[in-house]
Protein backbone atom coordinates (compact mmCIF):
# COMPACT_ATOMS: atom_id res chain seq x y z
CA UNK A 1 0.00 0.00 0.00
CA UNK A 2 1.78 3.16 1.27
CA UNK A 3 5.95 3.40 0.64
CA UNK A 4 6.55 2.30 3.97
CA UNK A 5 4.66 -1.36 3.62
CA UNK A 6 6.57 -2.63 0.32
CA UNK A 7 10.31 -2.14 1.02
CA UNK A 8 13.83 -3.46 1.64
CA UNK A 9 13.80 -6.28 4.44
CA UNK A 10 15.73 -3.72 6.35
CA UNK A 11 15.29 -0.05 5.66
CA UNK A 12 17.19 2.76 7.23
CA UNK A 13 15.32 6.03 7.98
CA UNK A 14 17.62 7.65 5.14
CA UNK A 15 16.25 5.48 2.75
CA UNK A 16 13.08 7.44 2.87
CA UNK A 17 12.42 8.97 -0.89
CA UNK A 18 10.89 12.42 -0.85
CA UNK A 19 7.82 13.15 -2.44
CA UNK A 20 9.64 14.85 -6.45
CA UNK A 21 10.75 10.99 -6.43
CA UNK A 22 7.84 9.54 -4.91
CA UNK A 23 5.64 11.20 -7.26
CA UNK A 24 7.87 10.51 -10.02
CA UNK A 25 7.64 6.68 -9.59
CA UNK A 26 3.64 7.12 -9.53
CA UNK A 27 4.02 8.74 -12.87
CA UNK A 28 6.76 6.34 -14.60
CA UNK A 29 4.55 3.26 -13.48
CA UNK A 30 1.62 4.64 -14.63
CA UNK A 31 2.88 5.50 -18.11
CA UNK A 32 4.10 1.95 -18.55
CA UNK A 33 0.91 0.46 -17.09
CA UNK A 34 -1.63 2.44 -18.75
CA UNK A 35 0.45 2.30 -22.02
CA UNK A 36 0.73 -1.33 -21.79
CA UNK A 37 -3.23 -1.87 -21.27
CA UNK A 38 -3.94 0.31 -24.29
CA UNK A 39 -1.04 -0.73 -26.84
CA UNK A 40 -1.51 -4.61 -26.14
CA UNK A 41 -5.01 -4.07 -26.54
CA UNK A 42 -4.12 -2.38 -29.95
CA UNK A 43 -1.82 -5.17 -30.94
CA UNK A 44 -4.24 -7.97 -29.54
CA UNK A 45 -7.06 -6.87 -32.19
CA UNK A 46 -4.79 -6.13 -34.70
CA UNK A 47 -3.13 -9.88 -35.05
CA UNK A 48 -6.40 -12.19 -33.35
CA UNK A 49 -8.06 -11.63 -37.04
CA UNK A 50 -11.27 -10.66 -35.25
CA UNK A 51 -10.98 -13.37 -32.30
CA UNK A 52 -12.27 -11.07 -29.38
CA UNK A 53 -10.94 -14.20 -26.74
CA UNK A 54 -7.80 -14.09 -28.49
CA UNK A 55 -7.11 -10.10 -28.16
CA UNK A 56 -8.34 -10.19 -24.74
CA UNK A 57 -6.01 -12.76 -23.49
CA UNK A 58 -3.11 -10.32 -25.28
CA UNK A 59 -4.58 -7.82 -23.51
CA UNK A 60 -4.51 -9.99 -19.71
CA UNK A 61 -1.01 -11.64 -20.64
CA UNK A 62 0.84 -7.92 -21.21
CA UNK A 63 -1.23 -6.11 -18.40
CA UNK A 64 -0.42 -8.79 -15.61
CA UNK A 65 3.30 -9.20 -16.48
CA UNK A 66 4.10 -5.19 -16.38
CA UNK A 67 2.28 -5.07 -13.13
CA UNK A 68 4.96 -7.43 -11.38
CA UNK A 69 7.54 -5.72 -13.32
CA UNK A 70 6.12 -1.77 -12.20
CA UNK A 71 6.00 -3.04 -8.48
CA UNK A 72 9.12 -4.81 -8.09
CA UNK A 73 10.76 -2.14 -9.29
CA UNK A 74 8.96 1.42 -7.91
CA UNK A 75 7.43 -0.21 -4.54
CA UNK A 76 10.34 1.26 -2.57
CA UNK A 77 10.17 4.11 -3.76
CA UNK A 78 6.21 5.10 -3.74
CA UNK A 79 4.46 1.63 -2.61
CA UNK A 80 3.75 1.22 -6.33
CA UNK A 81 -0.13 2.65 -6.07
CA UNK A 82 -0.63 3.21 -9.71
CA UNK A 83 -4.05 3.45 -8.66
CA UNK A 84 -6.28 6.13 -7.06
CA UNK A 85 -8.30 3.30 -4.91
CA UNK A 86 -5.35 2.54 -3.63
CA UNK A 87 -4.20 5.96 -2.78
CA UNK A 88 -7.67 6.20 -1.40
CA UNK A 89 -7.55 3.21 0.93
CA UNK A 90 -3.74 4.35 2.33
CA UNK A 91 -4.71 7.73 3.21
CA UNK A 92 -7.61 6.30 4.72
CA UNK A 93 -5.18 3.68 6.80
CA UNK A 94 -3.07 6.94 8.00
CA UNK A 95 -0.37 5.60 5.65
CA UNK A 96 -0.43 8.94 3.35
CA UNK A 97 -1.61 12.42 4.42
CA UNK A 98 -4.45 14.09 1.99
CA UNK A 99 -1.75 17.02 0.57
CA UNK A 100 0.40 13.87 -0.85
CA UNK A 101 -1.82 11.68 -1.43
CA UNK A 102 -4.07 13.87 -3.82
CA UNK A 103 -0.23 14.80 -5.68
CA UNK A 104 -0.64 11.02 -5.76
CA UNK A 105 -3.02 10.74 -8.04
CA UNK A 106 -2.82 13.86 -9.92
CA UNK A 107 0.81 11.94 -10.95
CA UNK A 108 -0.93 8.63 -11.24
CA UNK A 109 -3.31 10.27 -13.96
CA UNK A 110 -0.58 12.93 -15.76
CA UNK A 111 1.74 10.02 -16.27
CA UNK A 112 -1.07 7.70 -17.30
CA UNK A 113 -2.46 9.58 -20.11
CA UNK A 114 0.87 10.58 -21.67
CA UNK A 115 1.09 6.83 -21.56
CA UNK A 116 -2.30 6.40 -23.64
CA UNK A 117 -1.18 8.94 -26.03
CA UNK A 118 2.40 7.27 -26.59
CA UNK A 119 0.36 3.58 -27.25
CA UNK A 120 -1.30 5.75 -29.86
CA UNK A 121 2.00 7.11 -31.11
CA UNK A 122 3.81 3.99 -31.39
CA UNK A 123 0.82 2.28 -33.23
CA UNK A 124 0.24 5.16 -35.63
CA UNK A 125 -3.13 5.94 -34.56
CA UNK A 126 -4.44 9.54 -33.86
CA UNK A 127 -3.08 10.94 -30.59
CA UNK A 128 -6.23 12.66 -29.22
CA UNK A 129 -8.90 10.49 -29.13
CA UNK A 130 -12.36 9.91 -27.26
CA UNK A 131 -13.92 6.73 -27.03
CA UNK A 132 -16.83 5.50 -28.43
CA UNK A 133 -17.30 2.21 -26.85
CA UNK A 134 -20.05 1.87 -24.71
CA UNK A 135 -19.67 -0.15 -21.15
CA UNK A 136 -22.58 -0.16 -19.12
CA UNK A 137 -25.30 -1.94 -16.83
CA UNK A 138 -25.85 -3.11 -13.71
CA UNK A 139 -23.29 -6.05 -14.37
CA UNK A 140 -20.64 -4.63 -15.41
CA UNK A 141 -21.04 -2.03 -12.66
CA UNK A 142 -20.90 -4.95 -9.94
CA UNK A 143 -17.74 -6.29 -11.76
CA UNK A 144 -16.20 -3.32 -11.24
CA UNK A 145 -17.19 -3.11 -8.05
CA UNK A 146 -15.70 -6.89 -6.85
CA UNK A 147 -12.95 -6.20 -9.23
CA UNK A 148 -11.48 -3.22 -7.45
CA UNK A 149 -12.23 -4.74 -3.75
CA UNK A 150 -10.47 -7.92 -4.72
CA UNK A 151 -7.42 -5.87 -5.75
CA UNK A 152 -7.35 -4.28 -2.26
CA UNK A 153 -8.14 -7.32 -0.70
CA UNK A 154 -5.18 -8.71 -2.78
CA UNK A 155 -2.56 -6.17 -2.02
CA UNK A 156 -3.78 -5.76 1.80
CA UNK A 157 -3.44 -9.81 2.29
CA UNK A 158 -0.01 -10.75 0.76
CA UNK A 159 1.47 -7.32 2.72
CA UNK A 160 0.25 -8.40 6.14
CA UNK A 161 1.24 -11.69 5.30
CA UNK A 162 3.81 -12.08 2.37
CA UNK A 163 5.27 -8.69 1.55
CA UNK A 164 7.51 -9.92 -0.68
CA UNK A 165 4.58 -11.57 -2.94
CA UNK A 166 2.66 -8.17 -3.44
CA UNK A 167 3.99 -7.80 -7.08
CA UNK A 168 2.81 -11.40 -8.39
CA UNK A 169 0.13 -11.11 -6.57
CA UNK A 170 -1.19 -8.49 -8.00
CA UNK A 171 -0.18 -8.90 -11.68
CA UNK A 172 -1.97 -12.57 -10.84
CA UNK A 173 -5.41 -11.48 -9.70
CA UNK A 174 -5.71 -8.62 -12.88
CA UNK A 175 -4.44 -11.23 -14.81
CA UNK A 176 -7.83 -13.24 -13.26
CA UNK A 177 -10.25 -10.30 -13.12
CA UNK A 178 -9.85 -9.80 -17.35
CA UNK A 179 -11.68 -12.95 -17.36
CA UNK A 180 -13.76 -13.74 -14.55
CA UNK A 181 -15.63 -10.11 -13.93
CA UNK A 182 -17.89 -8.70 -16.62
CA UNK A 183 -15.80 -5.31 -16.86
CA UNK A 184 -12.80 -6.98 -17.72
CA UNK A 185 -11.68 -5.70 -14.13
CA UNK A 186 -10.84 -1.97 -14.88
CA UNK A 187 -10.57 -1.88 -10.91
CA UNK A 188 -8.38 1.47 -11.12
CA UNK A 189 -10.42 4.96 -11.53
CA UNK A 190 -7.40 6.84 -13.28
CA UNK A 191 -7.19 4.12 -16.10
CA UNK A 192 -10.77 4.35 -16.40
CA UNK A 193 -10.82 7.83 -16.98
CA UNK A 194 -7.69 7.67 -19.72
CA UNK A 195 -9.10 4.75 -21.15
CA UNK A 196 -11.96 7.36 -22.18
CA UNK A 197 -9.26 9.00 -24.53
CA UNK A 198 -9.02 6.25 -26.23
CA UNK A 199 -11.20 4.79 -29.17
CA UNK A 200 -9.32 1.20 -29.43
CA UNK A 201 -10.39 -2.05 -28.04
CA UNK A 202 -9.75 -1.32 -24.52
CA UNK A 203 -11.47 1.89 -24.38
CA UNK A 204 -14.57 3.46 -22.59
CA UNK A 205 -17.07 6.06 -23.39
CA UNK A 206 -16.96 8.68 -21.13
CA UNK A 207 -20.68 8.80 -20.34
CA UNK A 208 -19.71 5.48 -19.25
CA UNK A 209 -17.06 6.63 -16.89
CA UNK A 210 -18.78 7.77 -13.67
CA UNK A 211 -20.68 4.84 -12.54
CA UNK A 212 -17.84 2.72 -13.07
CA UNK A 213 -15.96 5.48 -10.87
CA UNK A 214 -18.21 5.03 -8.31
CA UNK A 215 -18.51 1.25 -8.06
CA UNK A 216 -14.40 1.42 -8.05
CA UNK A 217 -14.38 3.26 -5.11
CA UNK A 218 -17.49 1.90 -3.48
CA UNK A 219 -15.60 -1.41 -3.68
CA UNK A 220 -12.20 -0.01 -2.26
CA UNK A 221 -13.86 1.36 0.73
CA UNK A 222 -15.44 -2.07 1.62
CA UNK A 223 -12.15 -3.68 1.02
CA UNK A 224 -10.25 -0.91 2.97
CA UNK A 225 -13.47 -1.81 6.21
CA UNK A 226 -13.40 -5.77 5.26
CA UNK A 227 -9.63 -6.17 5.87
CA UNK A 228 -9.17 -3.33 8.67
CA UNK A 229 -10.78 -6.17 10.61
CA UNK A 230 -10.04 -9.28 8.86
CA UNK A 231 -6.24 -8.54 8.98
CA UNK A 232 -6.06 -6.70 12.16
CA UNK A 233 -2.87 -7.41 14.23
CA UNK A 234 -3.75 -10.08 16.68
CA UNK A 235 -3.92 -8.19 20.37
CA UNK A 236 -0.68 -9.39 22.59
CA UNK A 237 -2.10 -11.31 25.68
CA UNK A 238 -0.50 -9.59 28.77
CA UNK A 239 1.88 -11.57 30.85
CA UNK A 240 -0.07 -12.77 34.57
CA UNK A 241 2.34 -12.06 36.70
CA UNK A 242 0.20 -13.42 39.73
CA UNK A 243 1.43 -16.82 38.74
CA UNK A 244 5.22 -16.54 38.64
Amino acid sequence: MSEDMIRDEQPRATDHPGLPRRLAAEAIGSFFLFCTVIGSGIMGETLSGGNVAIALLGNTLATGAILFVIILALAPLSGAHFNPAVTLVAFIRRELPASEALFYVLAQLAGGIIGVWAAHLMFDLDILQVSTKSRTGAGQWAGEAIATFGLIFTILGAVRFRPSWVAPAVGLYISAGYWFTSSTSFANPAITVARGLSDTFAGIAPVDIGPFLIAQFAGALAAGFVCGWLFAEKPRIARDTSLS
